[in-house]
């Protein structure tokens, strides 16, 4: 139920993964809602519905409300539904485009978290100029310590293993900060700095520093970072994108060009397109949780499905926790 448009390109999208892969899907929601929605949609007459089951859940989660307050006052929210449908292995994933803060609530109080991890972080693919880095945390937690950033770091270069195929590769791990030289920027980062720099592990190759103008240089696998900052960071990177392709098509002069153009700017648009990752995975909880982007249209949904599944199967979180135990004792974690 959640999503700027929803509920139908979430329908879709999840129909559209159950036709594409190898899964099915527990469409969570007010049943009546949810069915006259399946009935709308343009695949609907190609609907094996032994792959589809609708799980009745009478409350939303609106994207103005505070999460809190909302799942306490709504226990049976569609978002918590679908999560205890995880904790209880009913499913092998939660997929939400709904509100971003509900869901982090929902996953991390239903899944708990993993050993030795003390908060999770939404770890973002993002295009760079040789292939895609994985941007995290993104804004599932806006304050954070350094051994958090530290664990971020393990965490990510795991996910890029699995998602990025690259089998027995360090990825190289660069911290996001004002400056290259290892003194530069806050408190947090300096700290971070000191441990990532003294972390003995086979697993990442810590490269030091980032400045916010190699974030998309390729430099590094993975950028890690507090969640207020990766928001900013991802957002900024959008806001970009959109008054780049509005200015290629602003003018006679712009049009033609972007004509000639048009096969390298096919190609741009898929690398910079949110629809194509579908997601970011909520990295750090006990379960597989995806947070798709609240704009998703149903290649979003079916792709954040997609993830999930994938992820669920390649075996993520028992990679994640064996990565974190590898390298809980380096540093002095504080709750």
């Amino acid at each position: 139920m959640g999503g700027d448009r929803a509920p139908q390109p979430i329908v879709d999208g999840a129909l559209a993964a159950t036709r594409h892969f190898n899964l099915g899907v527990a469409l969570v929601g007010p049943a009546a809602v949810v069915e006259d929605h399946l009935e709308r949609s343009v695949t609907y007459g190609e609907l094996d519905r032994r792959r589809v089951r609708i799980v009745d859940a009478p409350d939303v989660v609106a994207m103005d409300e505070s999460p809190a307050a909302a799942l306490r006052r709504k226990p049976r929210a569609s978002i918590k539904v679908a999560a205890e449908l995880v904790a209880a292995r009913e499913a092998a994933g939660l997929v939400s485009a709904g509100h971003t803060g509900a869901t982090v609530m929902a996953a991390h109080g239903t899944f708990g978290m993993l050993a030795g991890v003390e908060r999770p972080a939404l770890a973002a693919t993002i295009p760079t100029r040789r292939q895609p880095a994985v941007l995290l945390d993104v804004g599932a937690i806006v304050e954070c310590r350094p051994q958090h950033l530290v664990q971020f770091a393990v965490m990510g270069a795991q996910y890029a293993r699995v998602a990025g195929n690259r089998g027995d590769h360090a990825p190289r791990v660069g911290l996001l900060s004002i400056g290259e030289e290892a003194g530069k920027g806050n408190d947090l980062t300096r700290e971070a700095y000191r441990l990532l720099d003294s972390l003995e592990t086979a697993s990442l190759s810590f490269i030091g520093n980032l400045e916010a103008r190699e974030v998309y240089s390729g430099k590094a696998d993975v950028i890690v970072c507090d969640g207020f900052t990766g928001n900013v960071v991802l957002k900024a990177g959008e806001g970009l994108v959109e008054m780049l392709e509005a200015e290629l098509s602003s003018t006679i002069t712009m049009r033609v060009g972007s004509l000639l153009m048009r096969r390298a700017l096919r190609h741009f648009r898929r690398r910079v397109d949110y629809s194509e990752y579908g997601g970011a995975p909520l990295l750090g909880v006990g379960g597989v949780a995806i947070v798709a982007h609240g704009r998703s249209n149903a290649k979003a949904v079916r792709n954040a499905v997609a993830s999930a599944y994938r992820f669920a199967d390649r075996g993520l979180l028992d990679g994640l926790a064996r990565e974190i135990a590898s390298v809980s004792g380096a540093y002095a974690p504080q709750r």
